[in-house]
């Protein structure tokens, strides 16, 4: 082995060639990239406009027979009926998860019933497979007690996968609000300093900002409709800040409360509140840059090391044993 390697790293043909089709291969996959990737932007943007006429026909439903009628997506029927008969409601979920499903992106009794229903199902899963893998297939050499501990470990970590999936959606919905807000607060400052209403400001916004962050212009598209169909449009603030439970946003939805009943103007406090966002972003970005020497030590003396050794010693090592 030691010696065919040897012989391909002396023969400088094949270097060229293979190194050439490495080459043919990385070209091929970049210009086929971008055919590959699909653009969510119409989808989502299209399902946002549904939701806005939901919301108008919930209203003047409610309105019109004095209850609440719900008109999103309905769940599935084994996952309803799973969750009506053993009622997780009571025992799986948690009073916080129709937040958090909402922070998620997913929105209705749906998302809800489904989450409840995998969070029974995983556990269930993993005490199942767990045993048959460690007893049987993989018949690991370890104490009875050790391997009791790695089935229940497995059933709690069953358990735990959904609200860490959930965790996972959640983080990188406010990681793209987050970099594009402050671009948002921007827009939005030009749109309010030029005569226009705060709905036609939010409405021009989400269409300017969805090609930096789709969830952002959800989002704004949402409070748009919410601002033309609630009774009460200082709710419509209250729960975009909800939604997104960032800081930033939070302290512009307190903002625009306060325009709304007091009637300060908005102008200077955009600004503010958009340098203020810039700054919590530029100072994200430099903690993530302070901390990357640590991390980077130990790939460098896994990876980066060993890798220079060999070019470097490489030649002399095959030229020694050449000469023997």
């Amino acid at each position: 082995m030691t010696q065919l390697l040897m012989g391909i790293l002396q023969d400088s043909r094949l270097l060229a060639m293979i190194l050439a089709g490495v080459a043919a291969i990385a070209t091929v996959i970049t210009l086929a990239m971008p055919l590959l990737v699909s653009d969510p932007l119409p989808r989502r943007m299209k399902s946002v406009a549904l939701e806005r006429d939901k919301i108008r026909q919930r209203e003047r439903e409610r309105m019109a027979r004095g209850d609440k009628i719900s008109l999103r997506q309905s769940p599935k029927q084994y996952m309803q009926h799973a969750v009506e008969r053993f009622q997780l409601a009571k025992w799986v979920g948690q009073e916080e998860a129709r937040e958090k499903l909402v922070q998620a992106g997913y929105r209705g009794q749906a998302p809800y019933v489904t989450y409840l229903f995998f969070r029974m199902v995983m556990p269930i899963a993993a005490l199942l497979i767990t045993p048959l893998y460690v007893f049987f297939i993989l018949n690991l050499a370890y104490p009875l007690p050790i391997k009791i501990g790695i089935c229940l470990f497995a059933v709690y970590l069953g358990m735990q996968v959904p609200w860490l999936f959930l965790k996972n959606k959640i983080q990188k919905r406010q990681l793209s609000i987050r970099r594009a807000f402050p671009d948002a607060l921007d827009l939005m400052l030009i749109c309010v300093e030029s005569g226009m209403s705060i709905e036609a400001a939010f409405k021009k916004v989400s269409d300017e900002i969805g090609s930096q962050s789709i969830a952002l212009a959800e989002e704004l598209t949402l409070t748009t409709a919410e601002l033309s169909y609630l009774p009460d449009r200082r709710q419509a603030y209250e729960n975009l800040a909800k939604r997104t439970d960032l800081e930033g946003v939070k302290s512009v939805c307190v903002a625009l409360q306060q325009a709304e009943r007091y009637g300060t103007p908005l102008g200077q406090t955009l600004r503010v509140l958009a340098q203020e966002n810039r700054d919590m972003r530029m100072n994200e970005a430099e903690k993530k840059a302070a901390g990357l020497p640590p991390k980077l030590t130990v790939p460098m003396i896994l990876f980066f090391l060993p890798v220079l050794f060999i070019v470097i010693l490489g030649p002399a090592a095959i030229r020694v044993m050449g000469l023997q």
